[in-house]
């Protein structure tokens, strides 16, 4: 795998044939927060895009505004083609009504992968057709097209919920694209079977959130994710040759200093084996079947 920079805006390159992944090969963009593109020759996706200003509407004058500190990189209608949206939970900056309703209307055809503990509220998220909702729970292995699989696996935000008939309202999902593994963890933080969980996946490289939590936040409605820290130990536990670090510089009372994630990659870069990348927009990371699993992310 490769890190590209680029300085066009996202929704000319995503149109752009010359930009289009290769054989075998899957391409990440970060859309902010925790969501990303995840493109391939054969079929392009998203997970959890917050691309709308809902939140800072809902939440203007409190003490958690929810003002964005940078803006969507692509909006809703600049997309030029969509296959599949993958939601991990019902959390708005990962479930947003302002991104999935004007992506549901453009493409008709589009279906959403959600948590089946929250398939009311994704139905009435999306203003989709239930048809076009893939219901999964932990556990299971889901055809979604021709080469690729989504496998949940149950996530804790910040604890490890069940609703009444047993079912996981938060998720993770590895993604199989044509050989190539990915490990979106959604909003989580580390509970005793997640290394085993994931390791057994297998996943080329892990996505994970970043800006931790405390007790401010927490004791206010805001549950946390992974400290750097703890991303990175799952990273090495699971035997995960790379990690893109995620979920900061959105919201400024829930994030983290980019600075600290660069001394961390550069540690790592000077002392360790783990290939840790910053979300940033404005880069490509490309990843492909064909190299080695522990090659395909190197610098």
């Amino acid at each position: 795998m490769h890190a590209e920079s680029f300085d066009t805006p996202l929704a000319a390159r995503l149109a752009d044939a010359r930009h289009a992944p290769r054989a075998g090969e899957v391409v990440l963009y970060w859309l902010g927060q925790a969501g990303f593109v995840i493109d391939t020759p054969e079929a392009r996706l998203l997970i959890d895009p917050y691309l709308s200003d809902s939140l800072a509407q809902k939440y203007r004058g409190t003490r958690f505004p929810h003002e964005r500190m940078m803006p969507a990189p692509i909006a809703p209608h600049d997309f030029d083609r969509l296959d599949l949206v993958l939601c991990t939970h019902r959390h708005t900056d990962h479930m947003d009504p302002g991104t999935l309703q004007p992506l549901a209307e453009r493409f008709t055809s589009l279906r959403f992968v959600v948590p089946e503990a929250s398939l009311d509220e994704a139905l009435r998220r999306t203003g989709a057709s239930r048809e076009r909702l893939i219901p999964v729970e932990a556990g299971q292995r889901v055809p979604l097209f021709d080469g690729c699989t989504v496998s949940p696996i149950a996530s804790a935000h910040e604890t490890l919920d069940t609703d009444e008939a047993g079912r996981h309202p938060w998720l993770g999902y590895v993604i199989e694209l044509h050989g190539v593994r990915l490990y979106h963890s959604g909003d989580c933080v580390p509970y005793p079977q997640l290394h085993e969980r994931v390791r057994q996946a297998a996943p080329d490289v892990a996505l994970l959130p970043v800006n931790g939590r405390d007790a401010t936040r927490s004791g206010n409605g805001v549950p946390g994710n992974f400290t750097l820290d703890e991303a990175v130990e799952l990273a090495r536990a699971a035997h995960i040759p790379a990690l893109i670090a995620h979920h900061h510089g959105l919201f400024g009372f829930n994030t983290l200093a980019p600075e600290v994630i660069d001394a961390r990659i550069d540690d790592e870069r000077e002392h360790g084996a783990l290939s840790i990348h910053r979300a940033q927009t404005g880069c490509a990371w490309h990843i492909g079947a064909s190299t080695p699993r522990r090659a395909r992310m190197g610098e």
